[in-house]
């Protein structure tokens, strides 16, 4: 077992001068945008009012974070489980149980090998809809195959004590197989009526990017399945010659967060190149455009697809930050402990090392904080726990479990 870091308070005097009294940058002047620094698109403009450069908002409640558990390897995804403990991955390829006073468990046995070069290795883990009866959880990793890897999704049962999983299945592997080691996505969700959102990259390198338009490649995609892998007859998909049954949307660069709305809705958010970090509202059969549409510009410099940020038949986001944040995962504030988030979203960012909180409005970005700025992490993944608390966890090769809430 590692050694643990338990209740490592940082409060408001630990926190830099930067950052607000609560661990949040101090908002600008009332109706003024959040981020100052020059867009790296400088040419480029939004397609409507909104659409990037949100007002900075300023939650009053204190608040504080505290590191429950430390020493964890690369933590990619978390996830509660109805007795209170969480479900984390790491990226070499564990899975591990972590109480919430801290105890991190040996990794849980069973899981599959992963190929955990550059970006790969085991990623997200979401706990079954029907748990309670059968105990499933789910989990997406950089499968080893034969020519390289891809991204796959495996199901297994707990054990009742937790040290293992049982009877594991392959529900889902993306095509095609690609040897590399970027852009793998990949987050899960399951919806109110037990379909699982899987999240997918187009795998980075140029003579990949065309998949993400391709409707034969689950690559930068968008994929819904049943929860035993099945495809759902309603997808979009369905029936078209030369398309993937699998496939919801099309046209993602590498998506690493999704999130279900109350009323169903699906939210992506996804990583853009020097700029162009995008939310999207991930409407099925829609094309999101990547790579012929994109904000922001390539990482050596210079435009991408020659600077072209709309189109007909493409969707614009919701949402983009140019400079990038480099988001990970994402889920929807629905607690009691801050009220006032409620229906908001809230986004793991790696580069910054804060969680961005957006404020929606009629499916409309209206406002953005930044929250937990004082610890000084890459924040990877997020969840909210049953009393309003919220939950991340950072990926770093000293890896922590934090939880933030009023203090």
């Amino acid at each position: 077992m590692r050694l643990l870091a338990l209740a490592a308070t940082v409060g408001v005097a630990a926190l830099s001068a930067a950052c607000g009294a609560n661990g949040q940058d101090a908002a600008p002047p009332a109706g003024a945008p959040l981020e100052t620094r020059p867009a790296n698109g400088a040419a480029q403009q939004p397609a409507f009012p909104g659409q990037t450069r949100a007002p900075g908002v300023r939650t009053e409640t204190a608040m504080a974070h505290r590191v429950v558990a430390s020493g964890l390897e690369h933590p990619w995804g978390l996830a509660l489980l109805p007795d209170g403990r969480w479900l984390v991955t790491e990226r070499p390829g564990r899975l591990r149980l972590i109480t919430a006073d801290g105890a991190v468990g040996e990794p849980v046995a069973g899981l599959p090998a992963v190929d955990a070069r550059g970006q790969g290795g085991l990623l997200d883990v979401a706990v079954g809809p029907t748990f309670g009866a059968d105990r499933l959880i789910y989990w997406s990793y950089a499968e080893p195959r034969e020519g390289g890897n891809a991204t796959s999704v495996a199901r297994g049962r707990l054990s009742d004590d937790g040290t293992r999983v049982e009877a594991v299945h392959v529900i889902f592997r993306a095509l095609p197989v690609y040897d590399g080691d970027k852009h793998f996505g990949s987050s899960l969700a399951f919806d109110g009526a037990g379909h699982l959102f899987i999240t997918l990259g187009e795998r980075s390198d140029a003579p990949m990017r065309p998949q993400a338009q391709d409707l034969g490649s689950h690559m930068g995609k968008t994929i819904r399945i049943n929860a035993d892998g099945s495809v759902p007859r309603d997808n979009p998909f369905v029936g078209r010659a030369g398309a993937l049954p699998e496939i919801w949307s099309l046209g993602h660069r590498n998506v690493q967060g999704v999130a279900i709305a109350p009323n169903g809705d699906v939210w992506t958010v996804e990583h853009g190149t020097r700029g162009g970090d995008e939310i999207n509202l991930d409407r099925a059969g829609l094309n999101y455009g990547w790579p012929e549409v994109a904000y922001g510009i390539e990482y050596r410099g210079g435009p991408i697809n020659g600077g072209v940020t709309a189109r007909e038949g493409i969707e614009q986001p919701v949402y983009y930050w140019d400079p990038v944040i480099a988001p990970g995962g994402m889920t929807f504030y629905d607690g009691a402990m801050f009220p006032g988030w409620r229906g908001n979203l809230l986004i793991a960012g790696l580069k910054e090392k804060h969680i961005a909180r957006l404020v929606l409005d009629g499916g409309r970005v209206v406002g953005e904080e930044r929250l937990m700025t004082g610890l000084g992490e890459r924040v990877r993944d997020i969840a909210v726990a049953p009393d309003g608390a919220v939950w991340a966890v950072t990926d770093e090769q000293d890896g922590k479990l934090v939880r933030l809430a009023a203090s």
